[in-house]
């Protein structure tokens, strides 16, 4: 039986390994229709994906994930097993998405950003301690951000570059710094080239 089963219209790269086997055995990897795959990407068995998906180069997929329609995974970006992303996710390049990670639809999460799920590593009850970590829909996340264990991203928020998020930040928020704390209503935003009335205007 193959590891893997890829819908219609896939355009793949070179040096692939789809259908990776895991520790622990699971089901066949499966991937929909208009998939771009670039080298040297590694996605596992037991992962399913939507249409319209799409990775970057060198891209690591592990077991177990439930991901969407039209979600693009960046270069370098490393996927761990168990989480669940929704429909419309961007995750740019250099990021890392530990286990039990909820993203929600719409969800954009900028370069070189760490999610932790684990707040005294190495923990024998990792798998219940280590679930919490939630990005509600429609939350953007900017460059280099941290967040920490046991976090809720609220819907639509702002999470400004280099900030590190160690509590709940509420919904339409923009938080920045470290730790990260709210500043204004995403309504607030101002556009500084006047290109809009204000950013996200178009949502």
């Amino acid at each position: 039986m193959e590891n893997f089963i890829i819908g219609k219209n896939s355009r793949q790269g070179k040096y692939l390994s789809l259908g990776e086997e895991p520790l622990k055995e699971k089901g066949r990897l499966q991937i929909g229709d208009n998939s771009t795959i670039r080298s040297h990407t590694v996605i596992y068995k037991g992962t399913t994906i939507g249409d319209n998906f799409q990775t970057g180069h060198g891209a690591l997929i592990r077991e177990n994930n439930v991901i969407g329609d039209n979600v693009s995974i960046g270069s370098h970006t490393i996927l761990e097993c168990d989480n669940n992303i929704g429909n419309n996710v961007r995750i740019h390049s250099n990021c890392f998405i530990p286990e039990f990670v909820i993203i929600e639809d719409d969800v954009w999460i900028g370069p070189s950003v760490t999610i932790l799920n684990t707040l005294h590593p190495p923990c024998p009850r990792f798998s219940d301690c280590a679930k919490g970590v939630v990005i509600k829909k429609g939350a953007k996340i900017g460059g280099n951000v941290t967040i920490g264990p046991k976090t809720t991203i609220g819907t639509g928020s702002l999470i400004g570059f280099g900030s590190v998020v160690t509590s709940d930040i509420p919904e339409n928020s923009v938080a920045v710094g470290n730790p990260a704390r709210v500043i204004k209503s995403k309504k607030e935003l101002k556009c500084v080239m006047n290109f809009f009335e204000r950013p996200y205007i178009w949502e």
